[in-house]
């Protein structure tokens, strides 16, 4: 997965939407107004920073030595996935679906319908 494959998968997704908030090298996927993936432009190797169901972030730390706790994020609830081949780009979006599936089921209903109309 490179950068461009990684842009258009985020926005694939319903209601996501592509921010700069944090300066121009980097780029922050979000749905609903609420973060669900971050990633720098200016790293030697591409990585993300996604949120996770914290039981299962460990687990991923414990078998895939890409994932790490997320930098910068709580890490309890965020994990950072450098994308170094070890893992299948399947397996990279399914983290991605994740990730995006906790932010958009957290949002209220009637703010959701509020957000689209924006």
């Amino acid at each position: 997965m490179d950068i461009e494959s990684l842009r258009e998968y985020c926005l694939s997704k319903p209601n996501a939407k592509e921010t700069l908030p944090f300066g121009p090298d980097t780029l922050v996927y979000k749905v609903y107004d609420k973060i669900f993936l971050i990633t720098g432009l200016n790293e030697e190797h591409l990585s993300f920073n996604v949120k996770c169901d914290p039981e299962i972030a460990i687990e991923l730390r414990e078998h895939h030595p890409c994932v790490l706790p997320g930098w910068h994020m709580n890490k309890k609830h965020w994990n950072t996935i450098v994308i170094d081949g070890s893992v299948s780009v399947k397996l990279l979006k399914e983290w991605i679906d994740h990730s995006y599936e906790l932010v958009a089921k957290s949002f209220p209903r009637h703010k959701k319908r509020t957000s689209q109309k924006r």
